[in-house]
């Protein structure tokens, strides 16, 4: 089974996104590990400076592919075949808005979304809180994968 997994409130450099990665590898044969192309959103890293970094930390497991994608979540699915689309949550706001995303994308390409809860550690572990504890030279190895 092909999954896309969207790091969504997880950022991929996180120890809760790699524990969610771990659970997937669970449950399916390959894992495409999406990075979204915005330019207009800034972040701490290109759109192939995140590919390759998230290459890098699993560049161990043969089932995970790391693309970028442009455009909509479902076209990028659907274009890999992926039989359900995955994404992290790590609250109750969180599920409420992936829970509205994921009935469009079932909705737009009949694919269903595989929401995952974080386990309870990683709940407060998000990008921005990495990125702001970075920010004023705070060590961050804890959060990181």
């Amino acid at each position: 089974m092909k999954v896309a997994i969207f790091p969504g409130t997880f950022d991929p450099f996180t120890i809760g996104h790699a524990a969610l990665v771990r659970r997937v590898l669970q449950l399916v044969d390959t894992l495409y590990i999406s990075v979204g192309i915005n330019d207009a959103k800034h972040t701490m890293f290109t759109a192939d400076e995140r590919v390759e970094r998230i290459k890098a930390l699993y560049k161990d497991e043969p089932r995970i592919r790391v693309m970028k994608y442009e455009g909509l979540t479902t076209d990028f699915a659907h274009s890999i075949g992926a039989q359900f689309i995955i994404r992290g949550v790590r609250n109750t706001v969180d599920f409420e808005y992936e829970r509205g995303i994921a009935d469009v994308n079932r909705m737009l390409t009949g694919i269903d979304t595989l929401l995952l809860i974080s386990e309870p550690e990683y709940a407060a572990v998000s990008s921005s809180v990495v990125r702001e504890l970075a920010r004023f030279g705070k060590d961050i190895s804890p959060y990181l994968p």
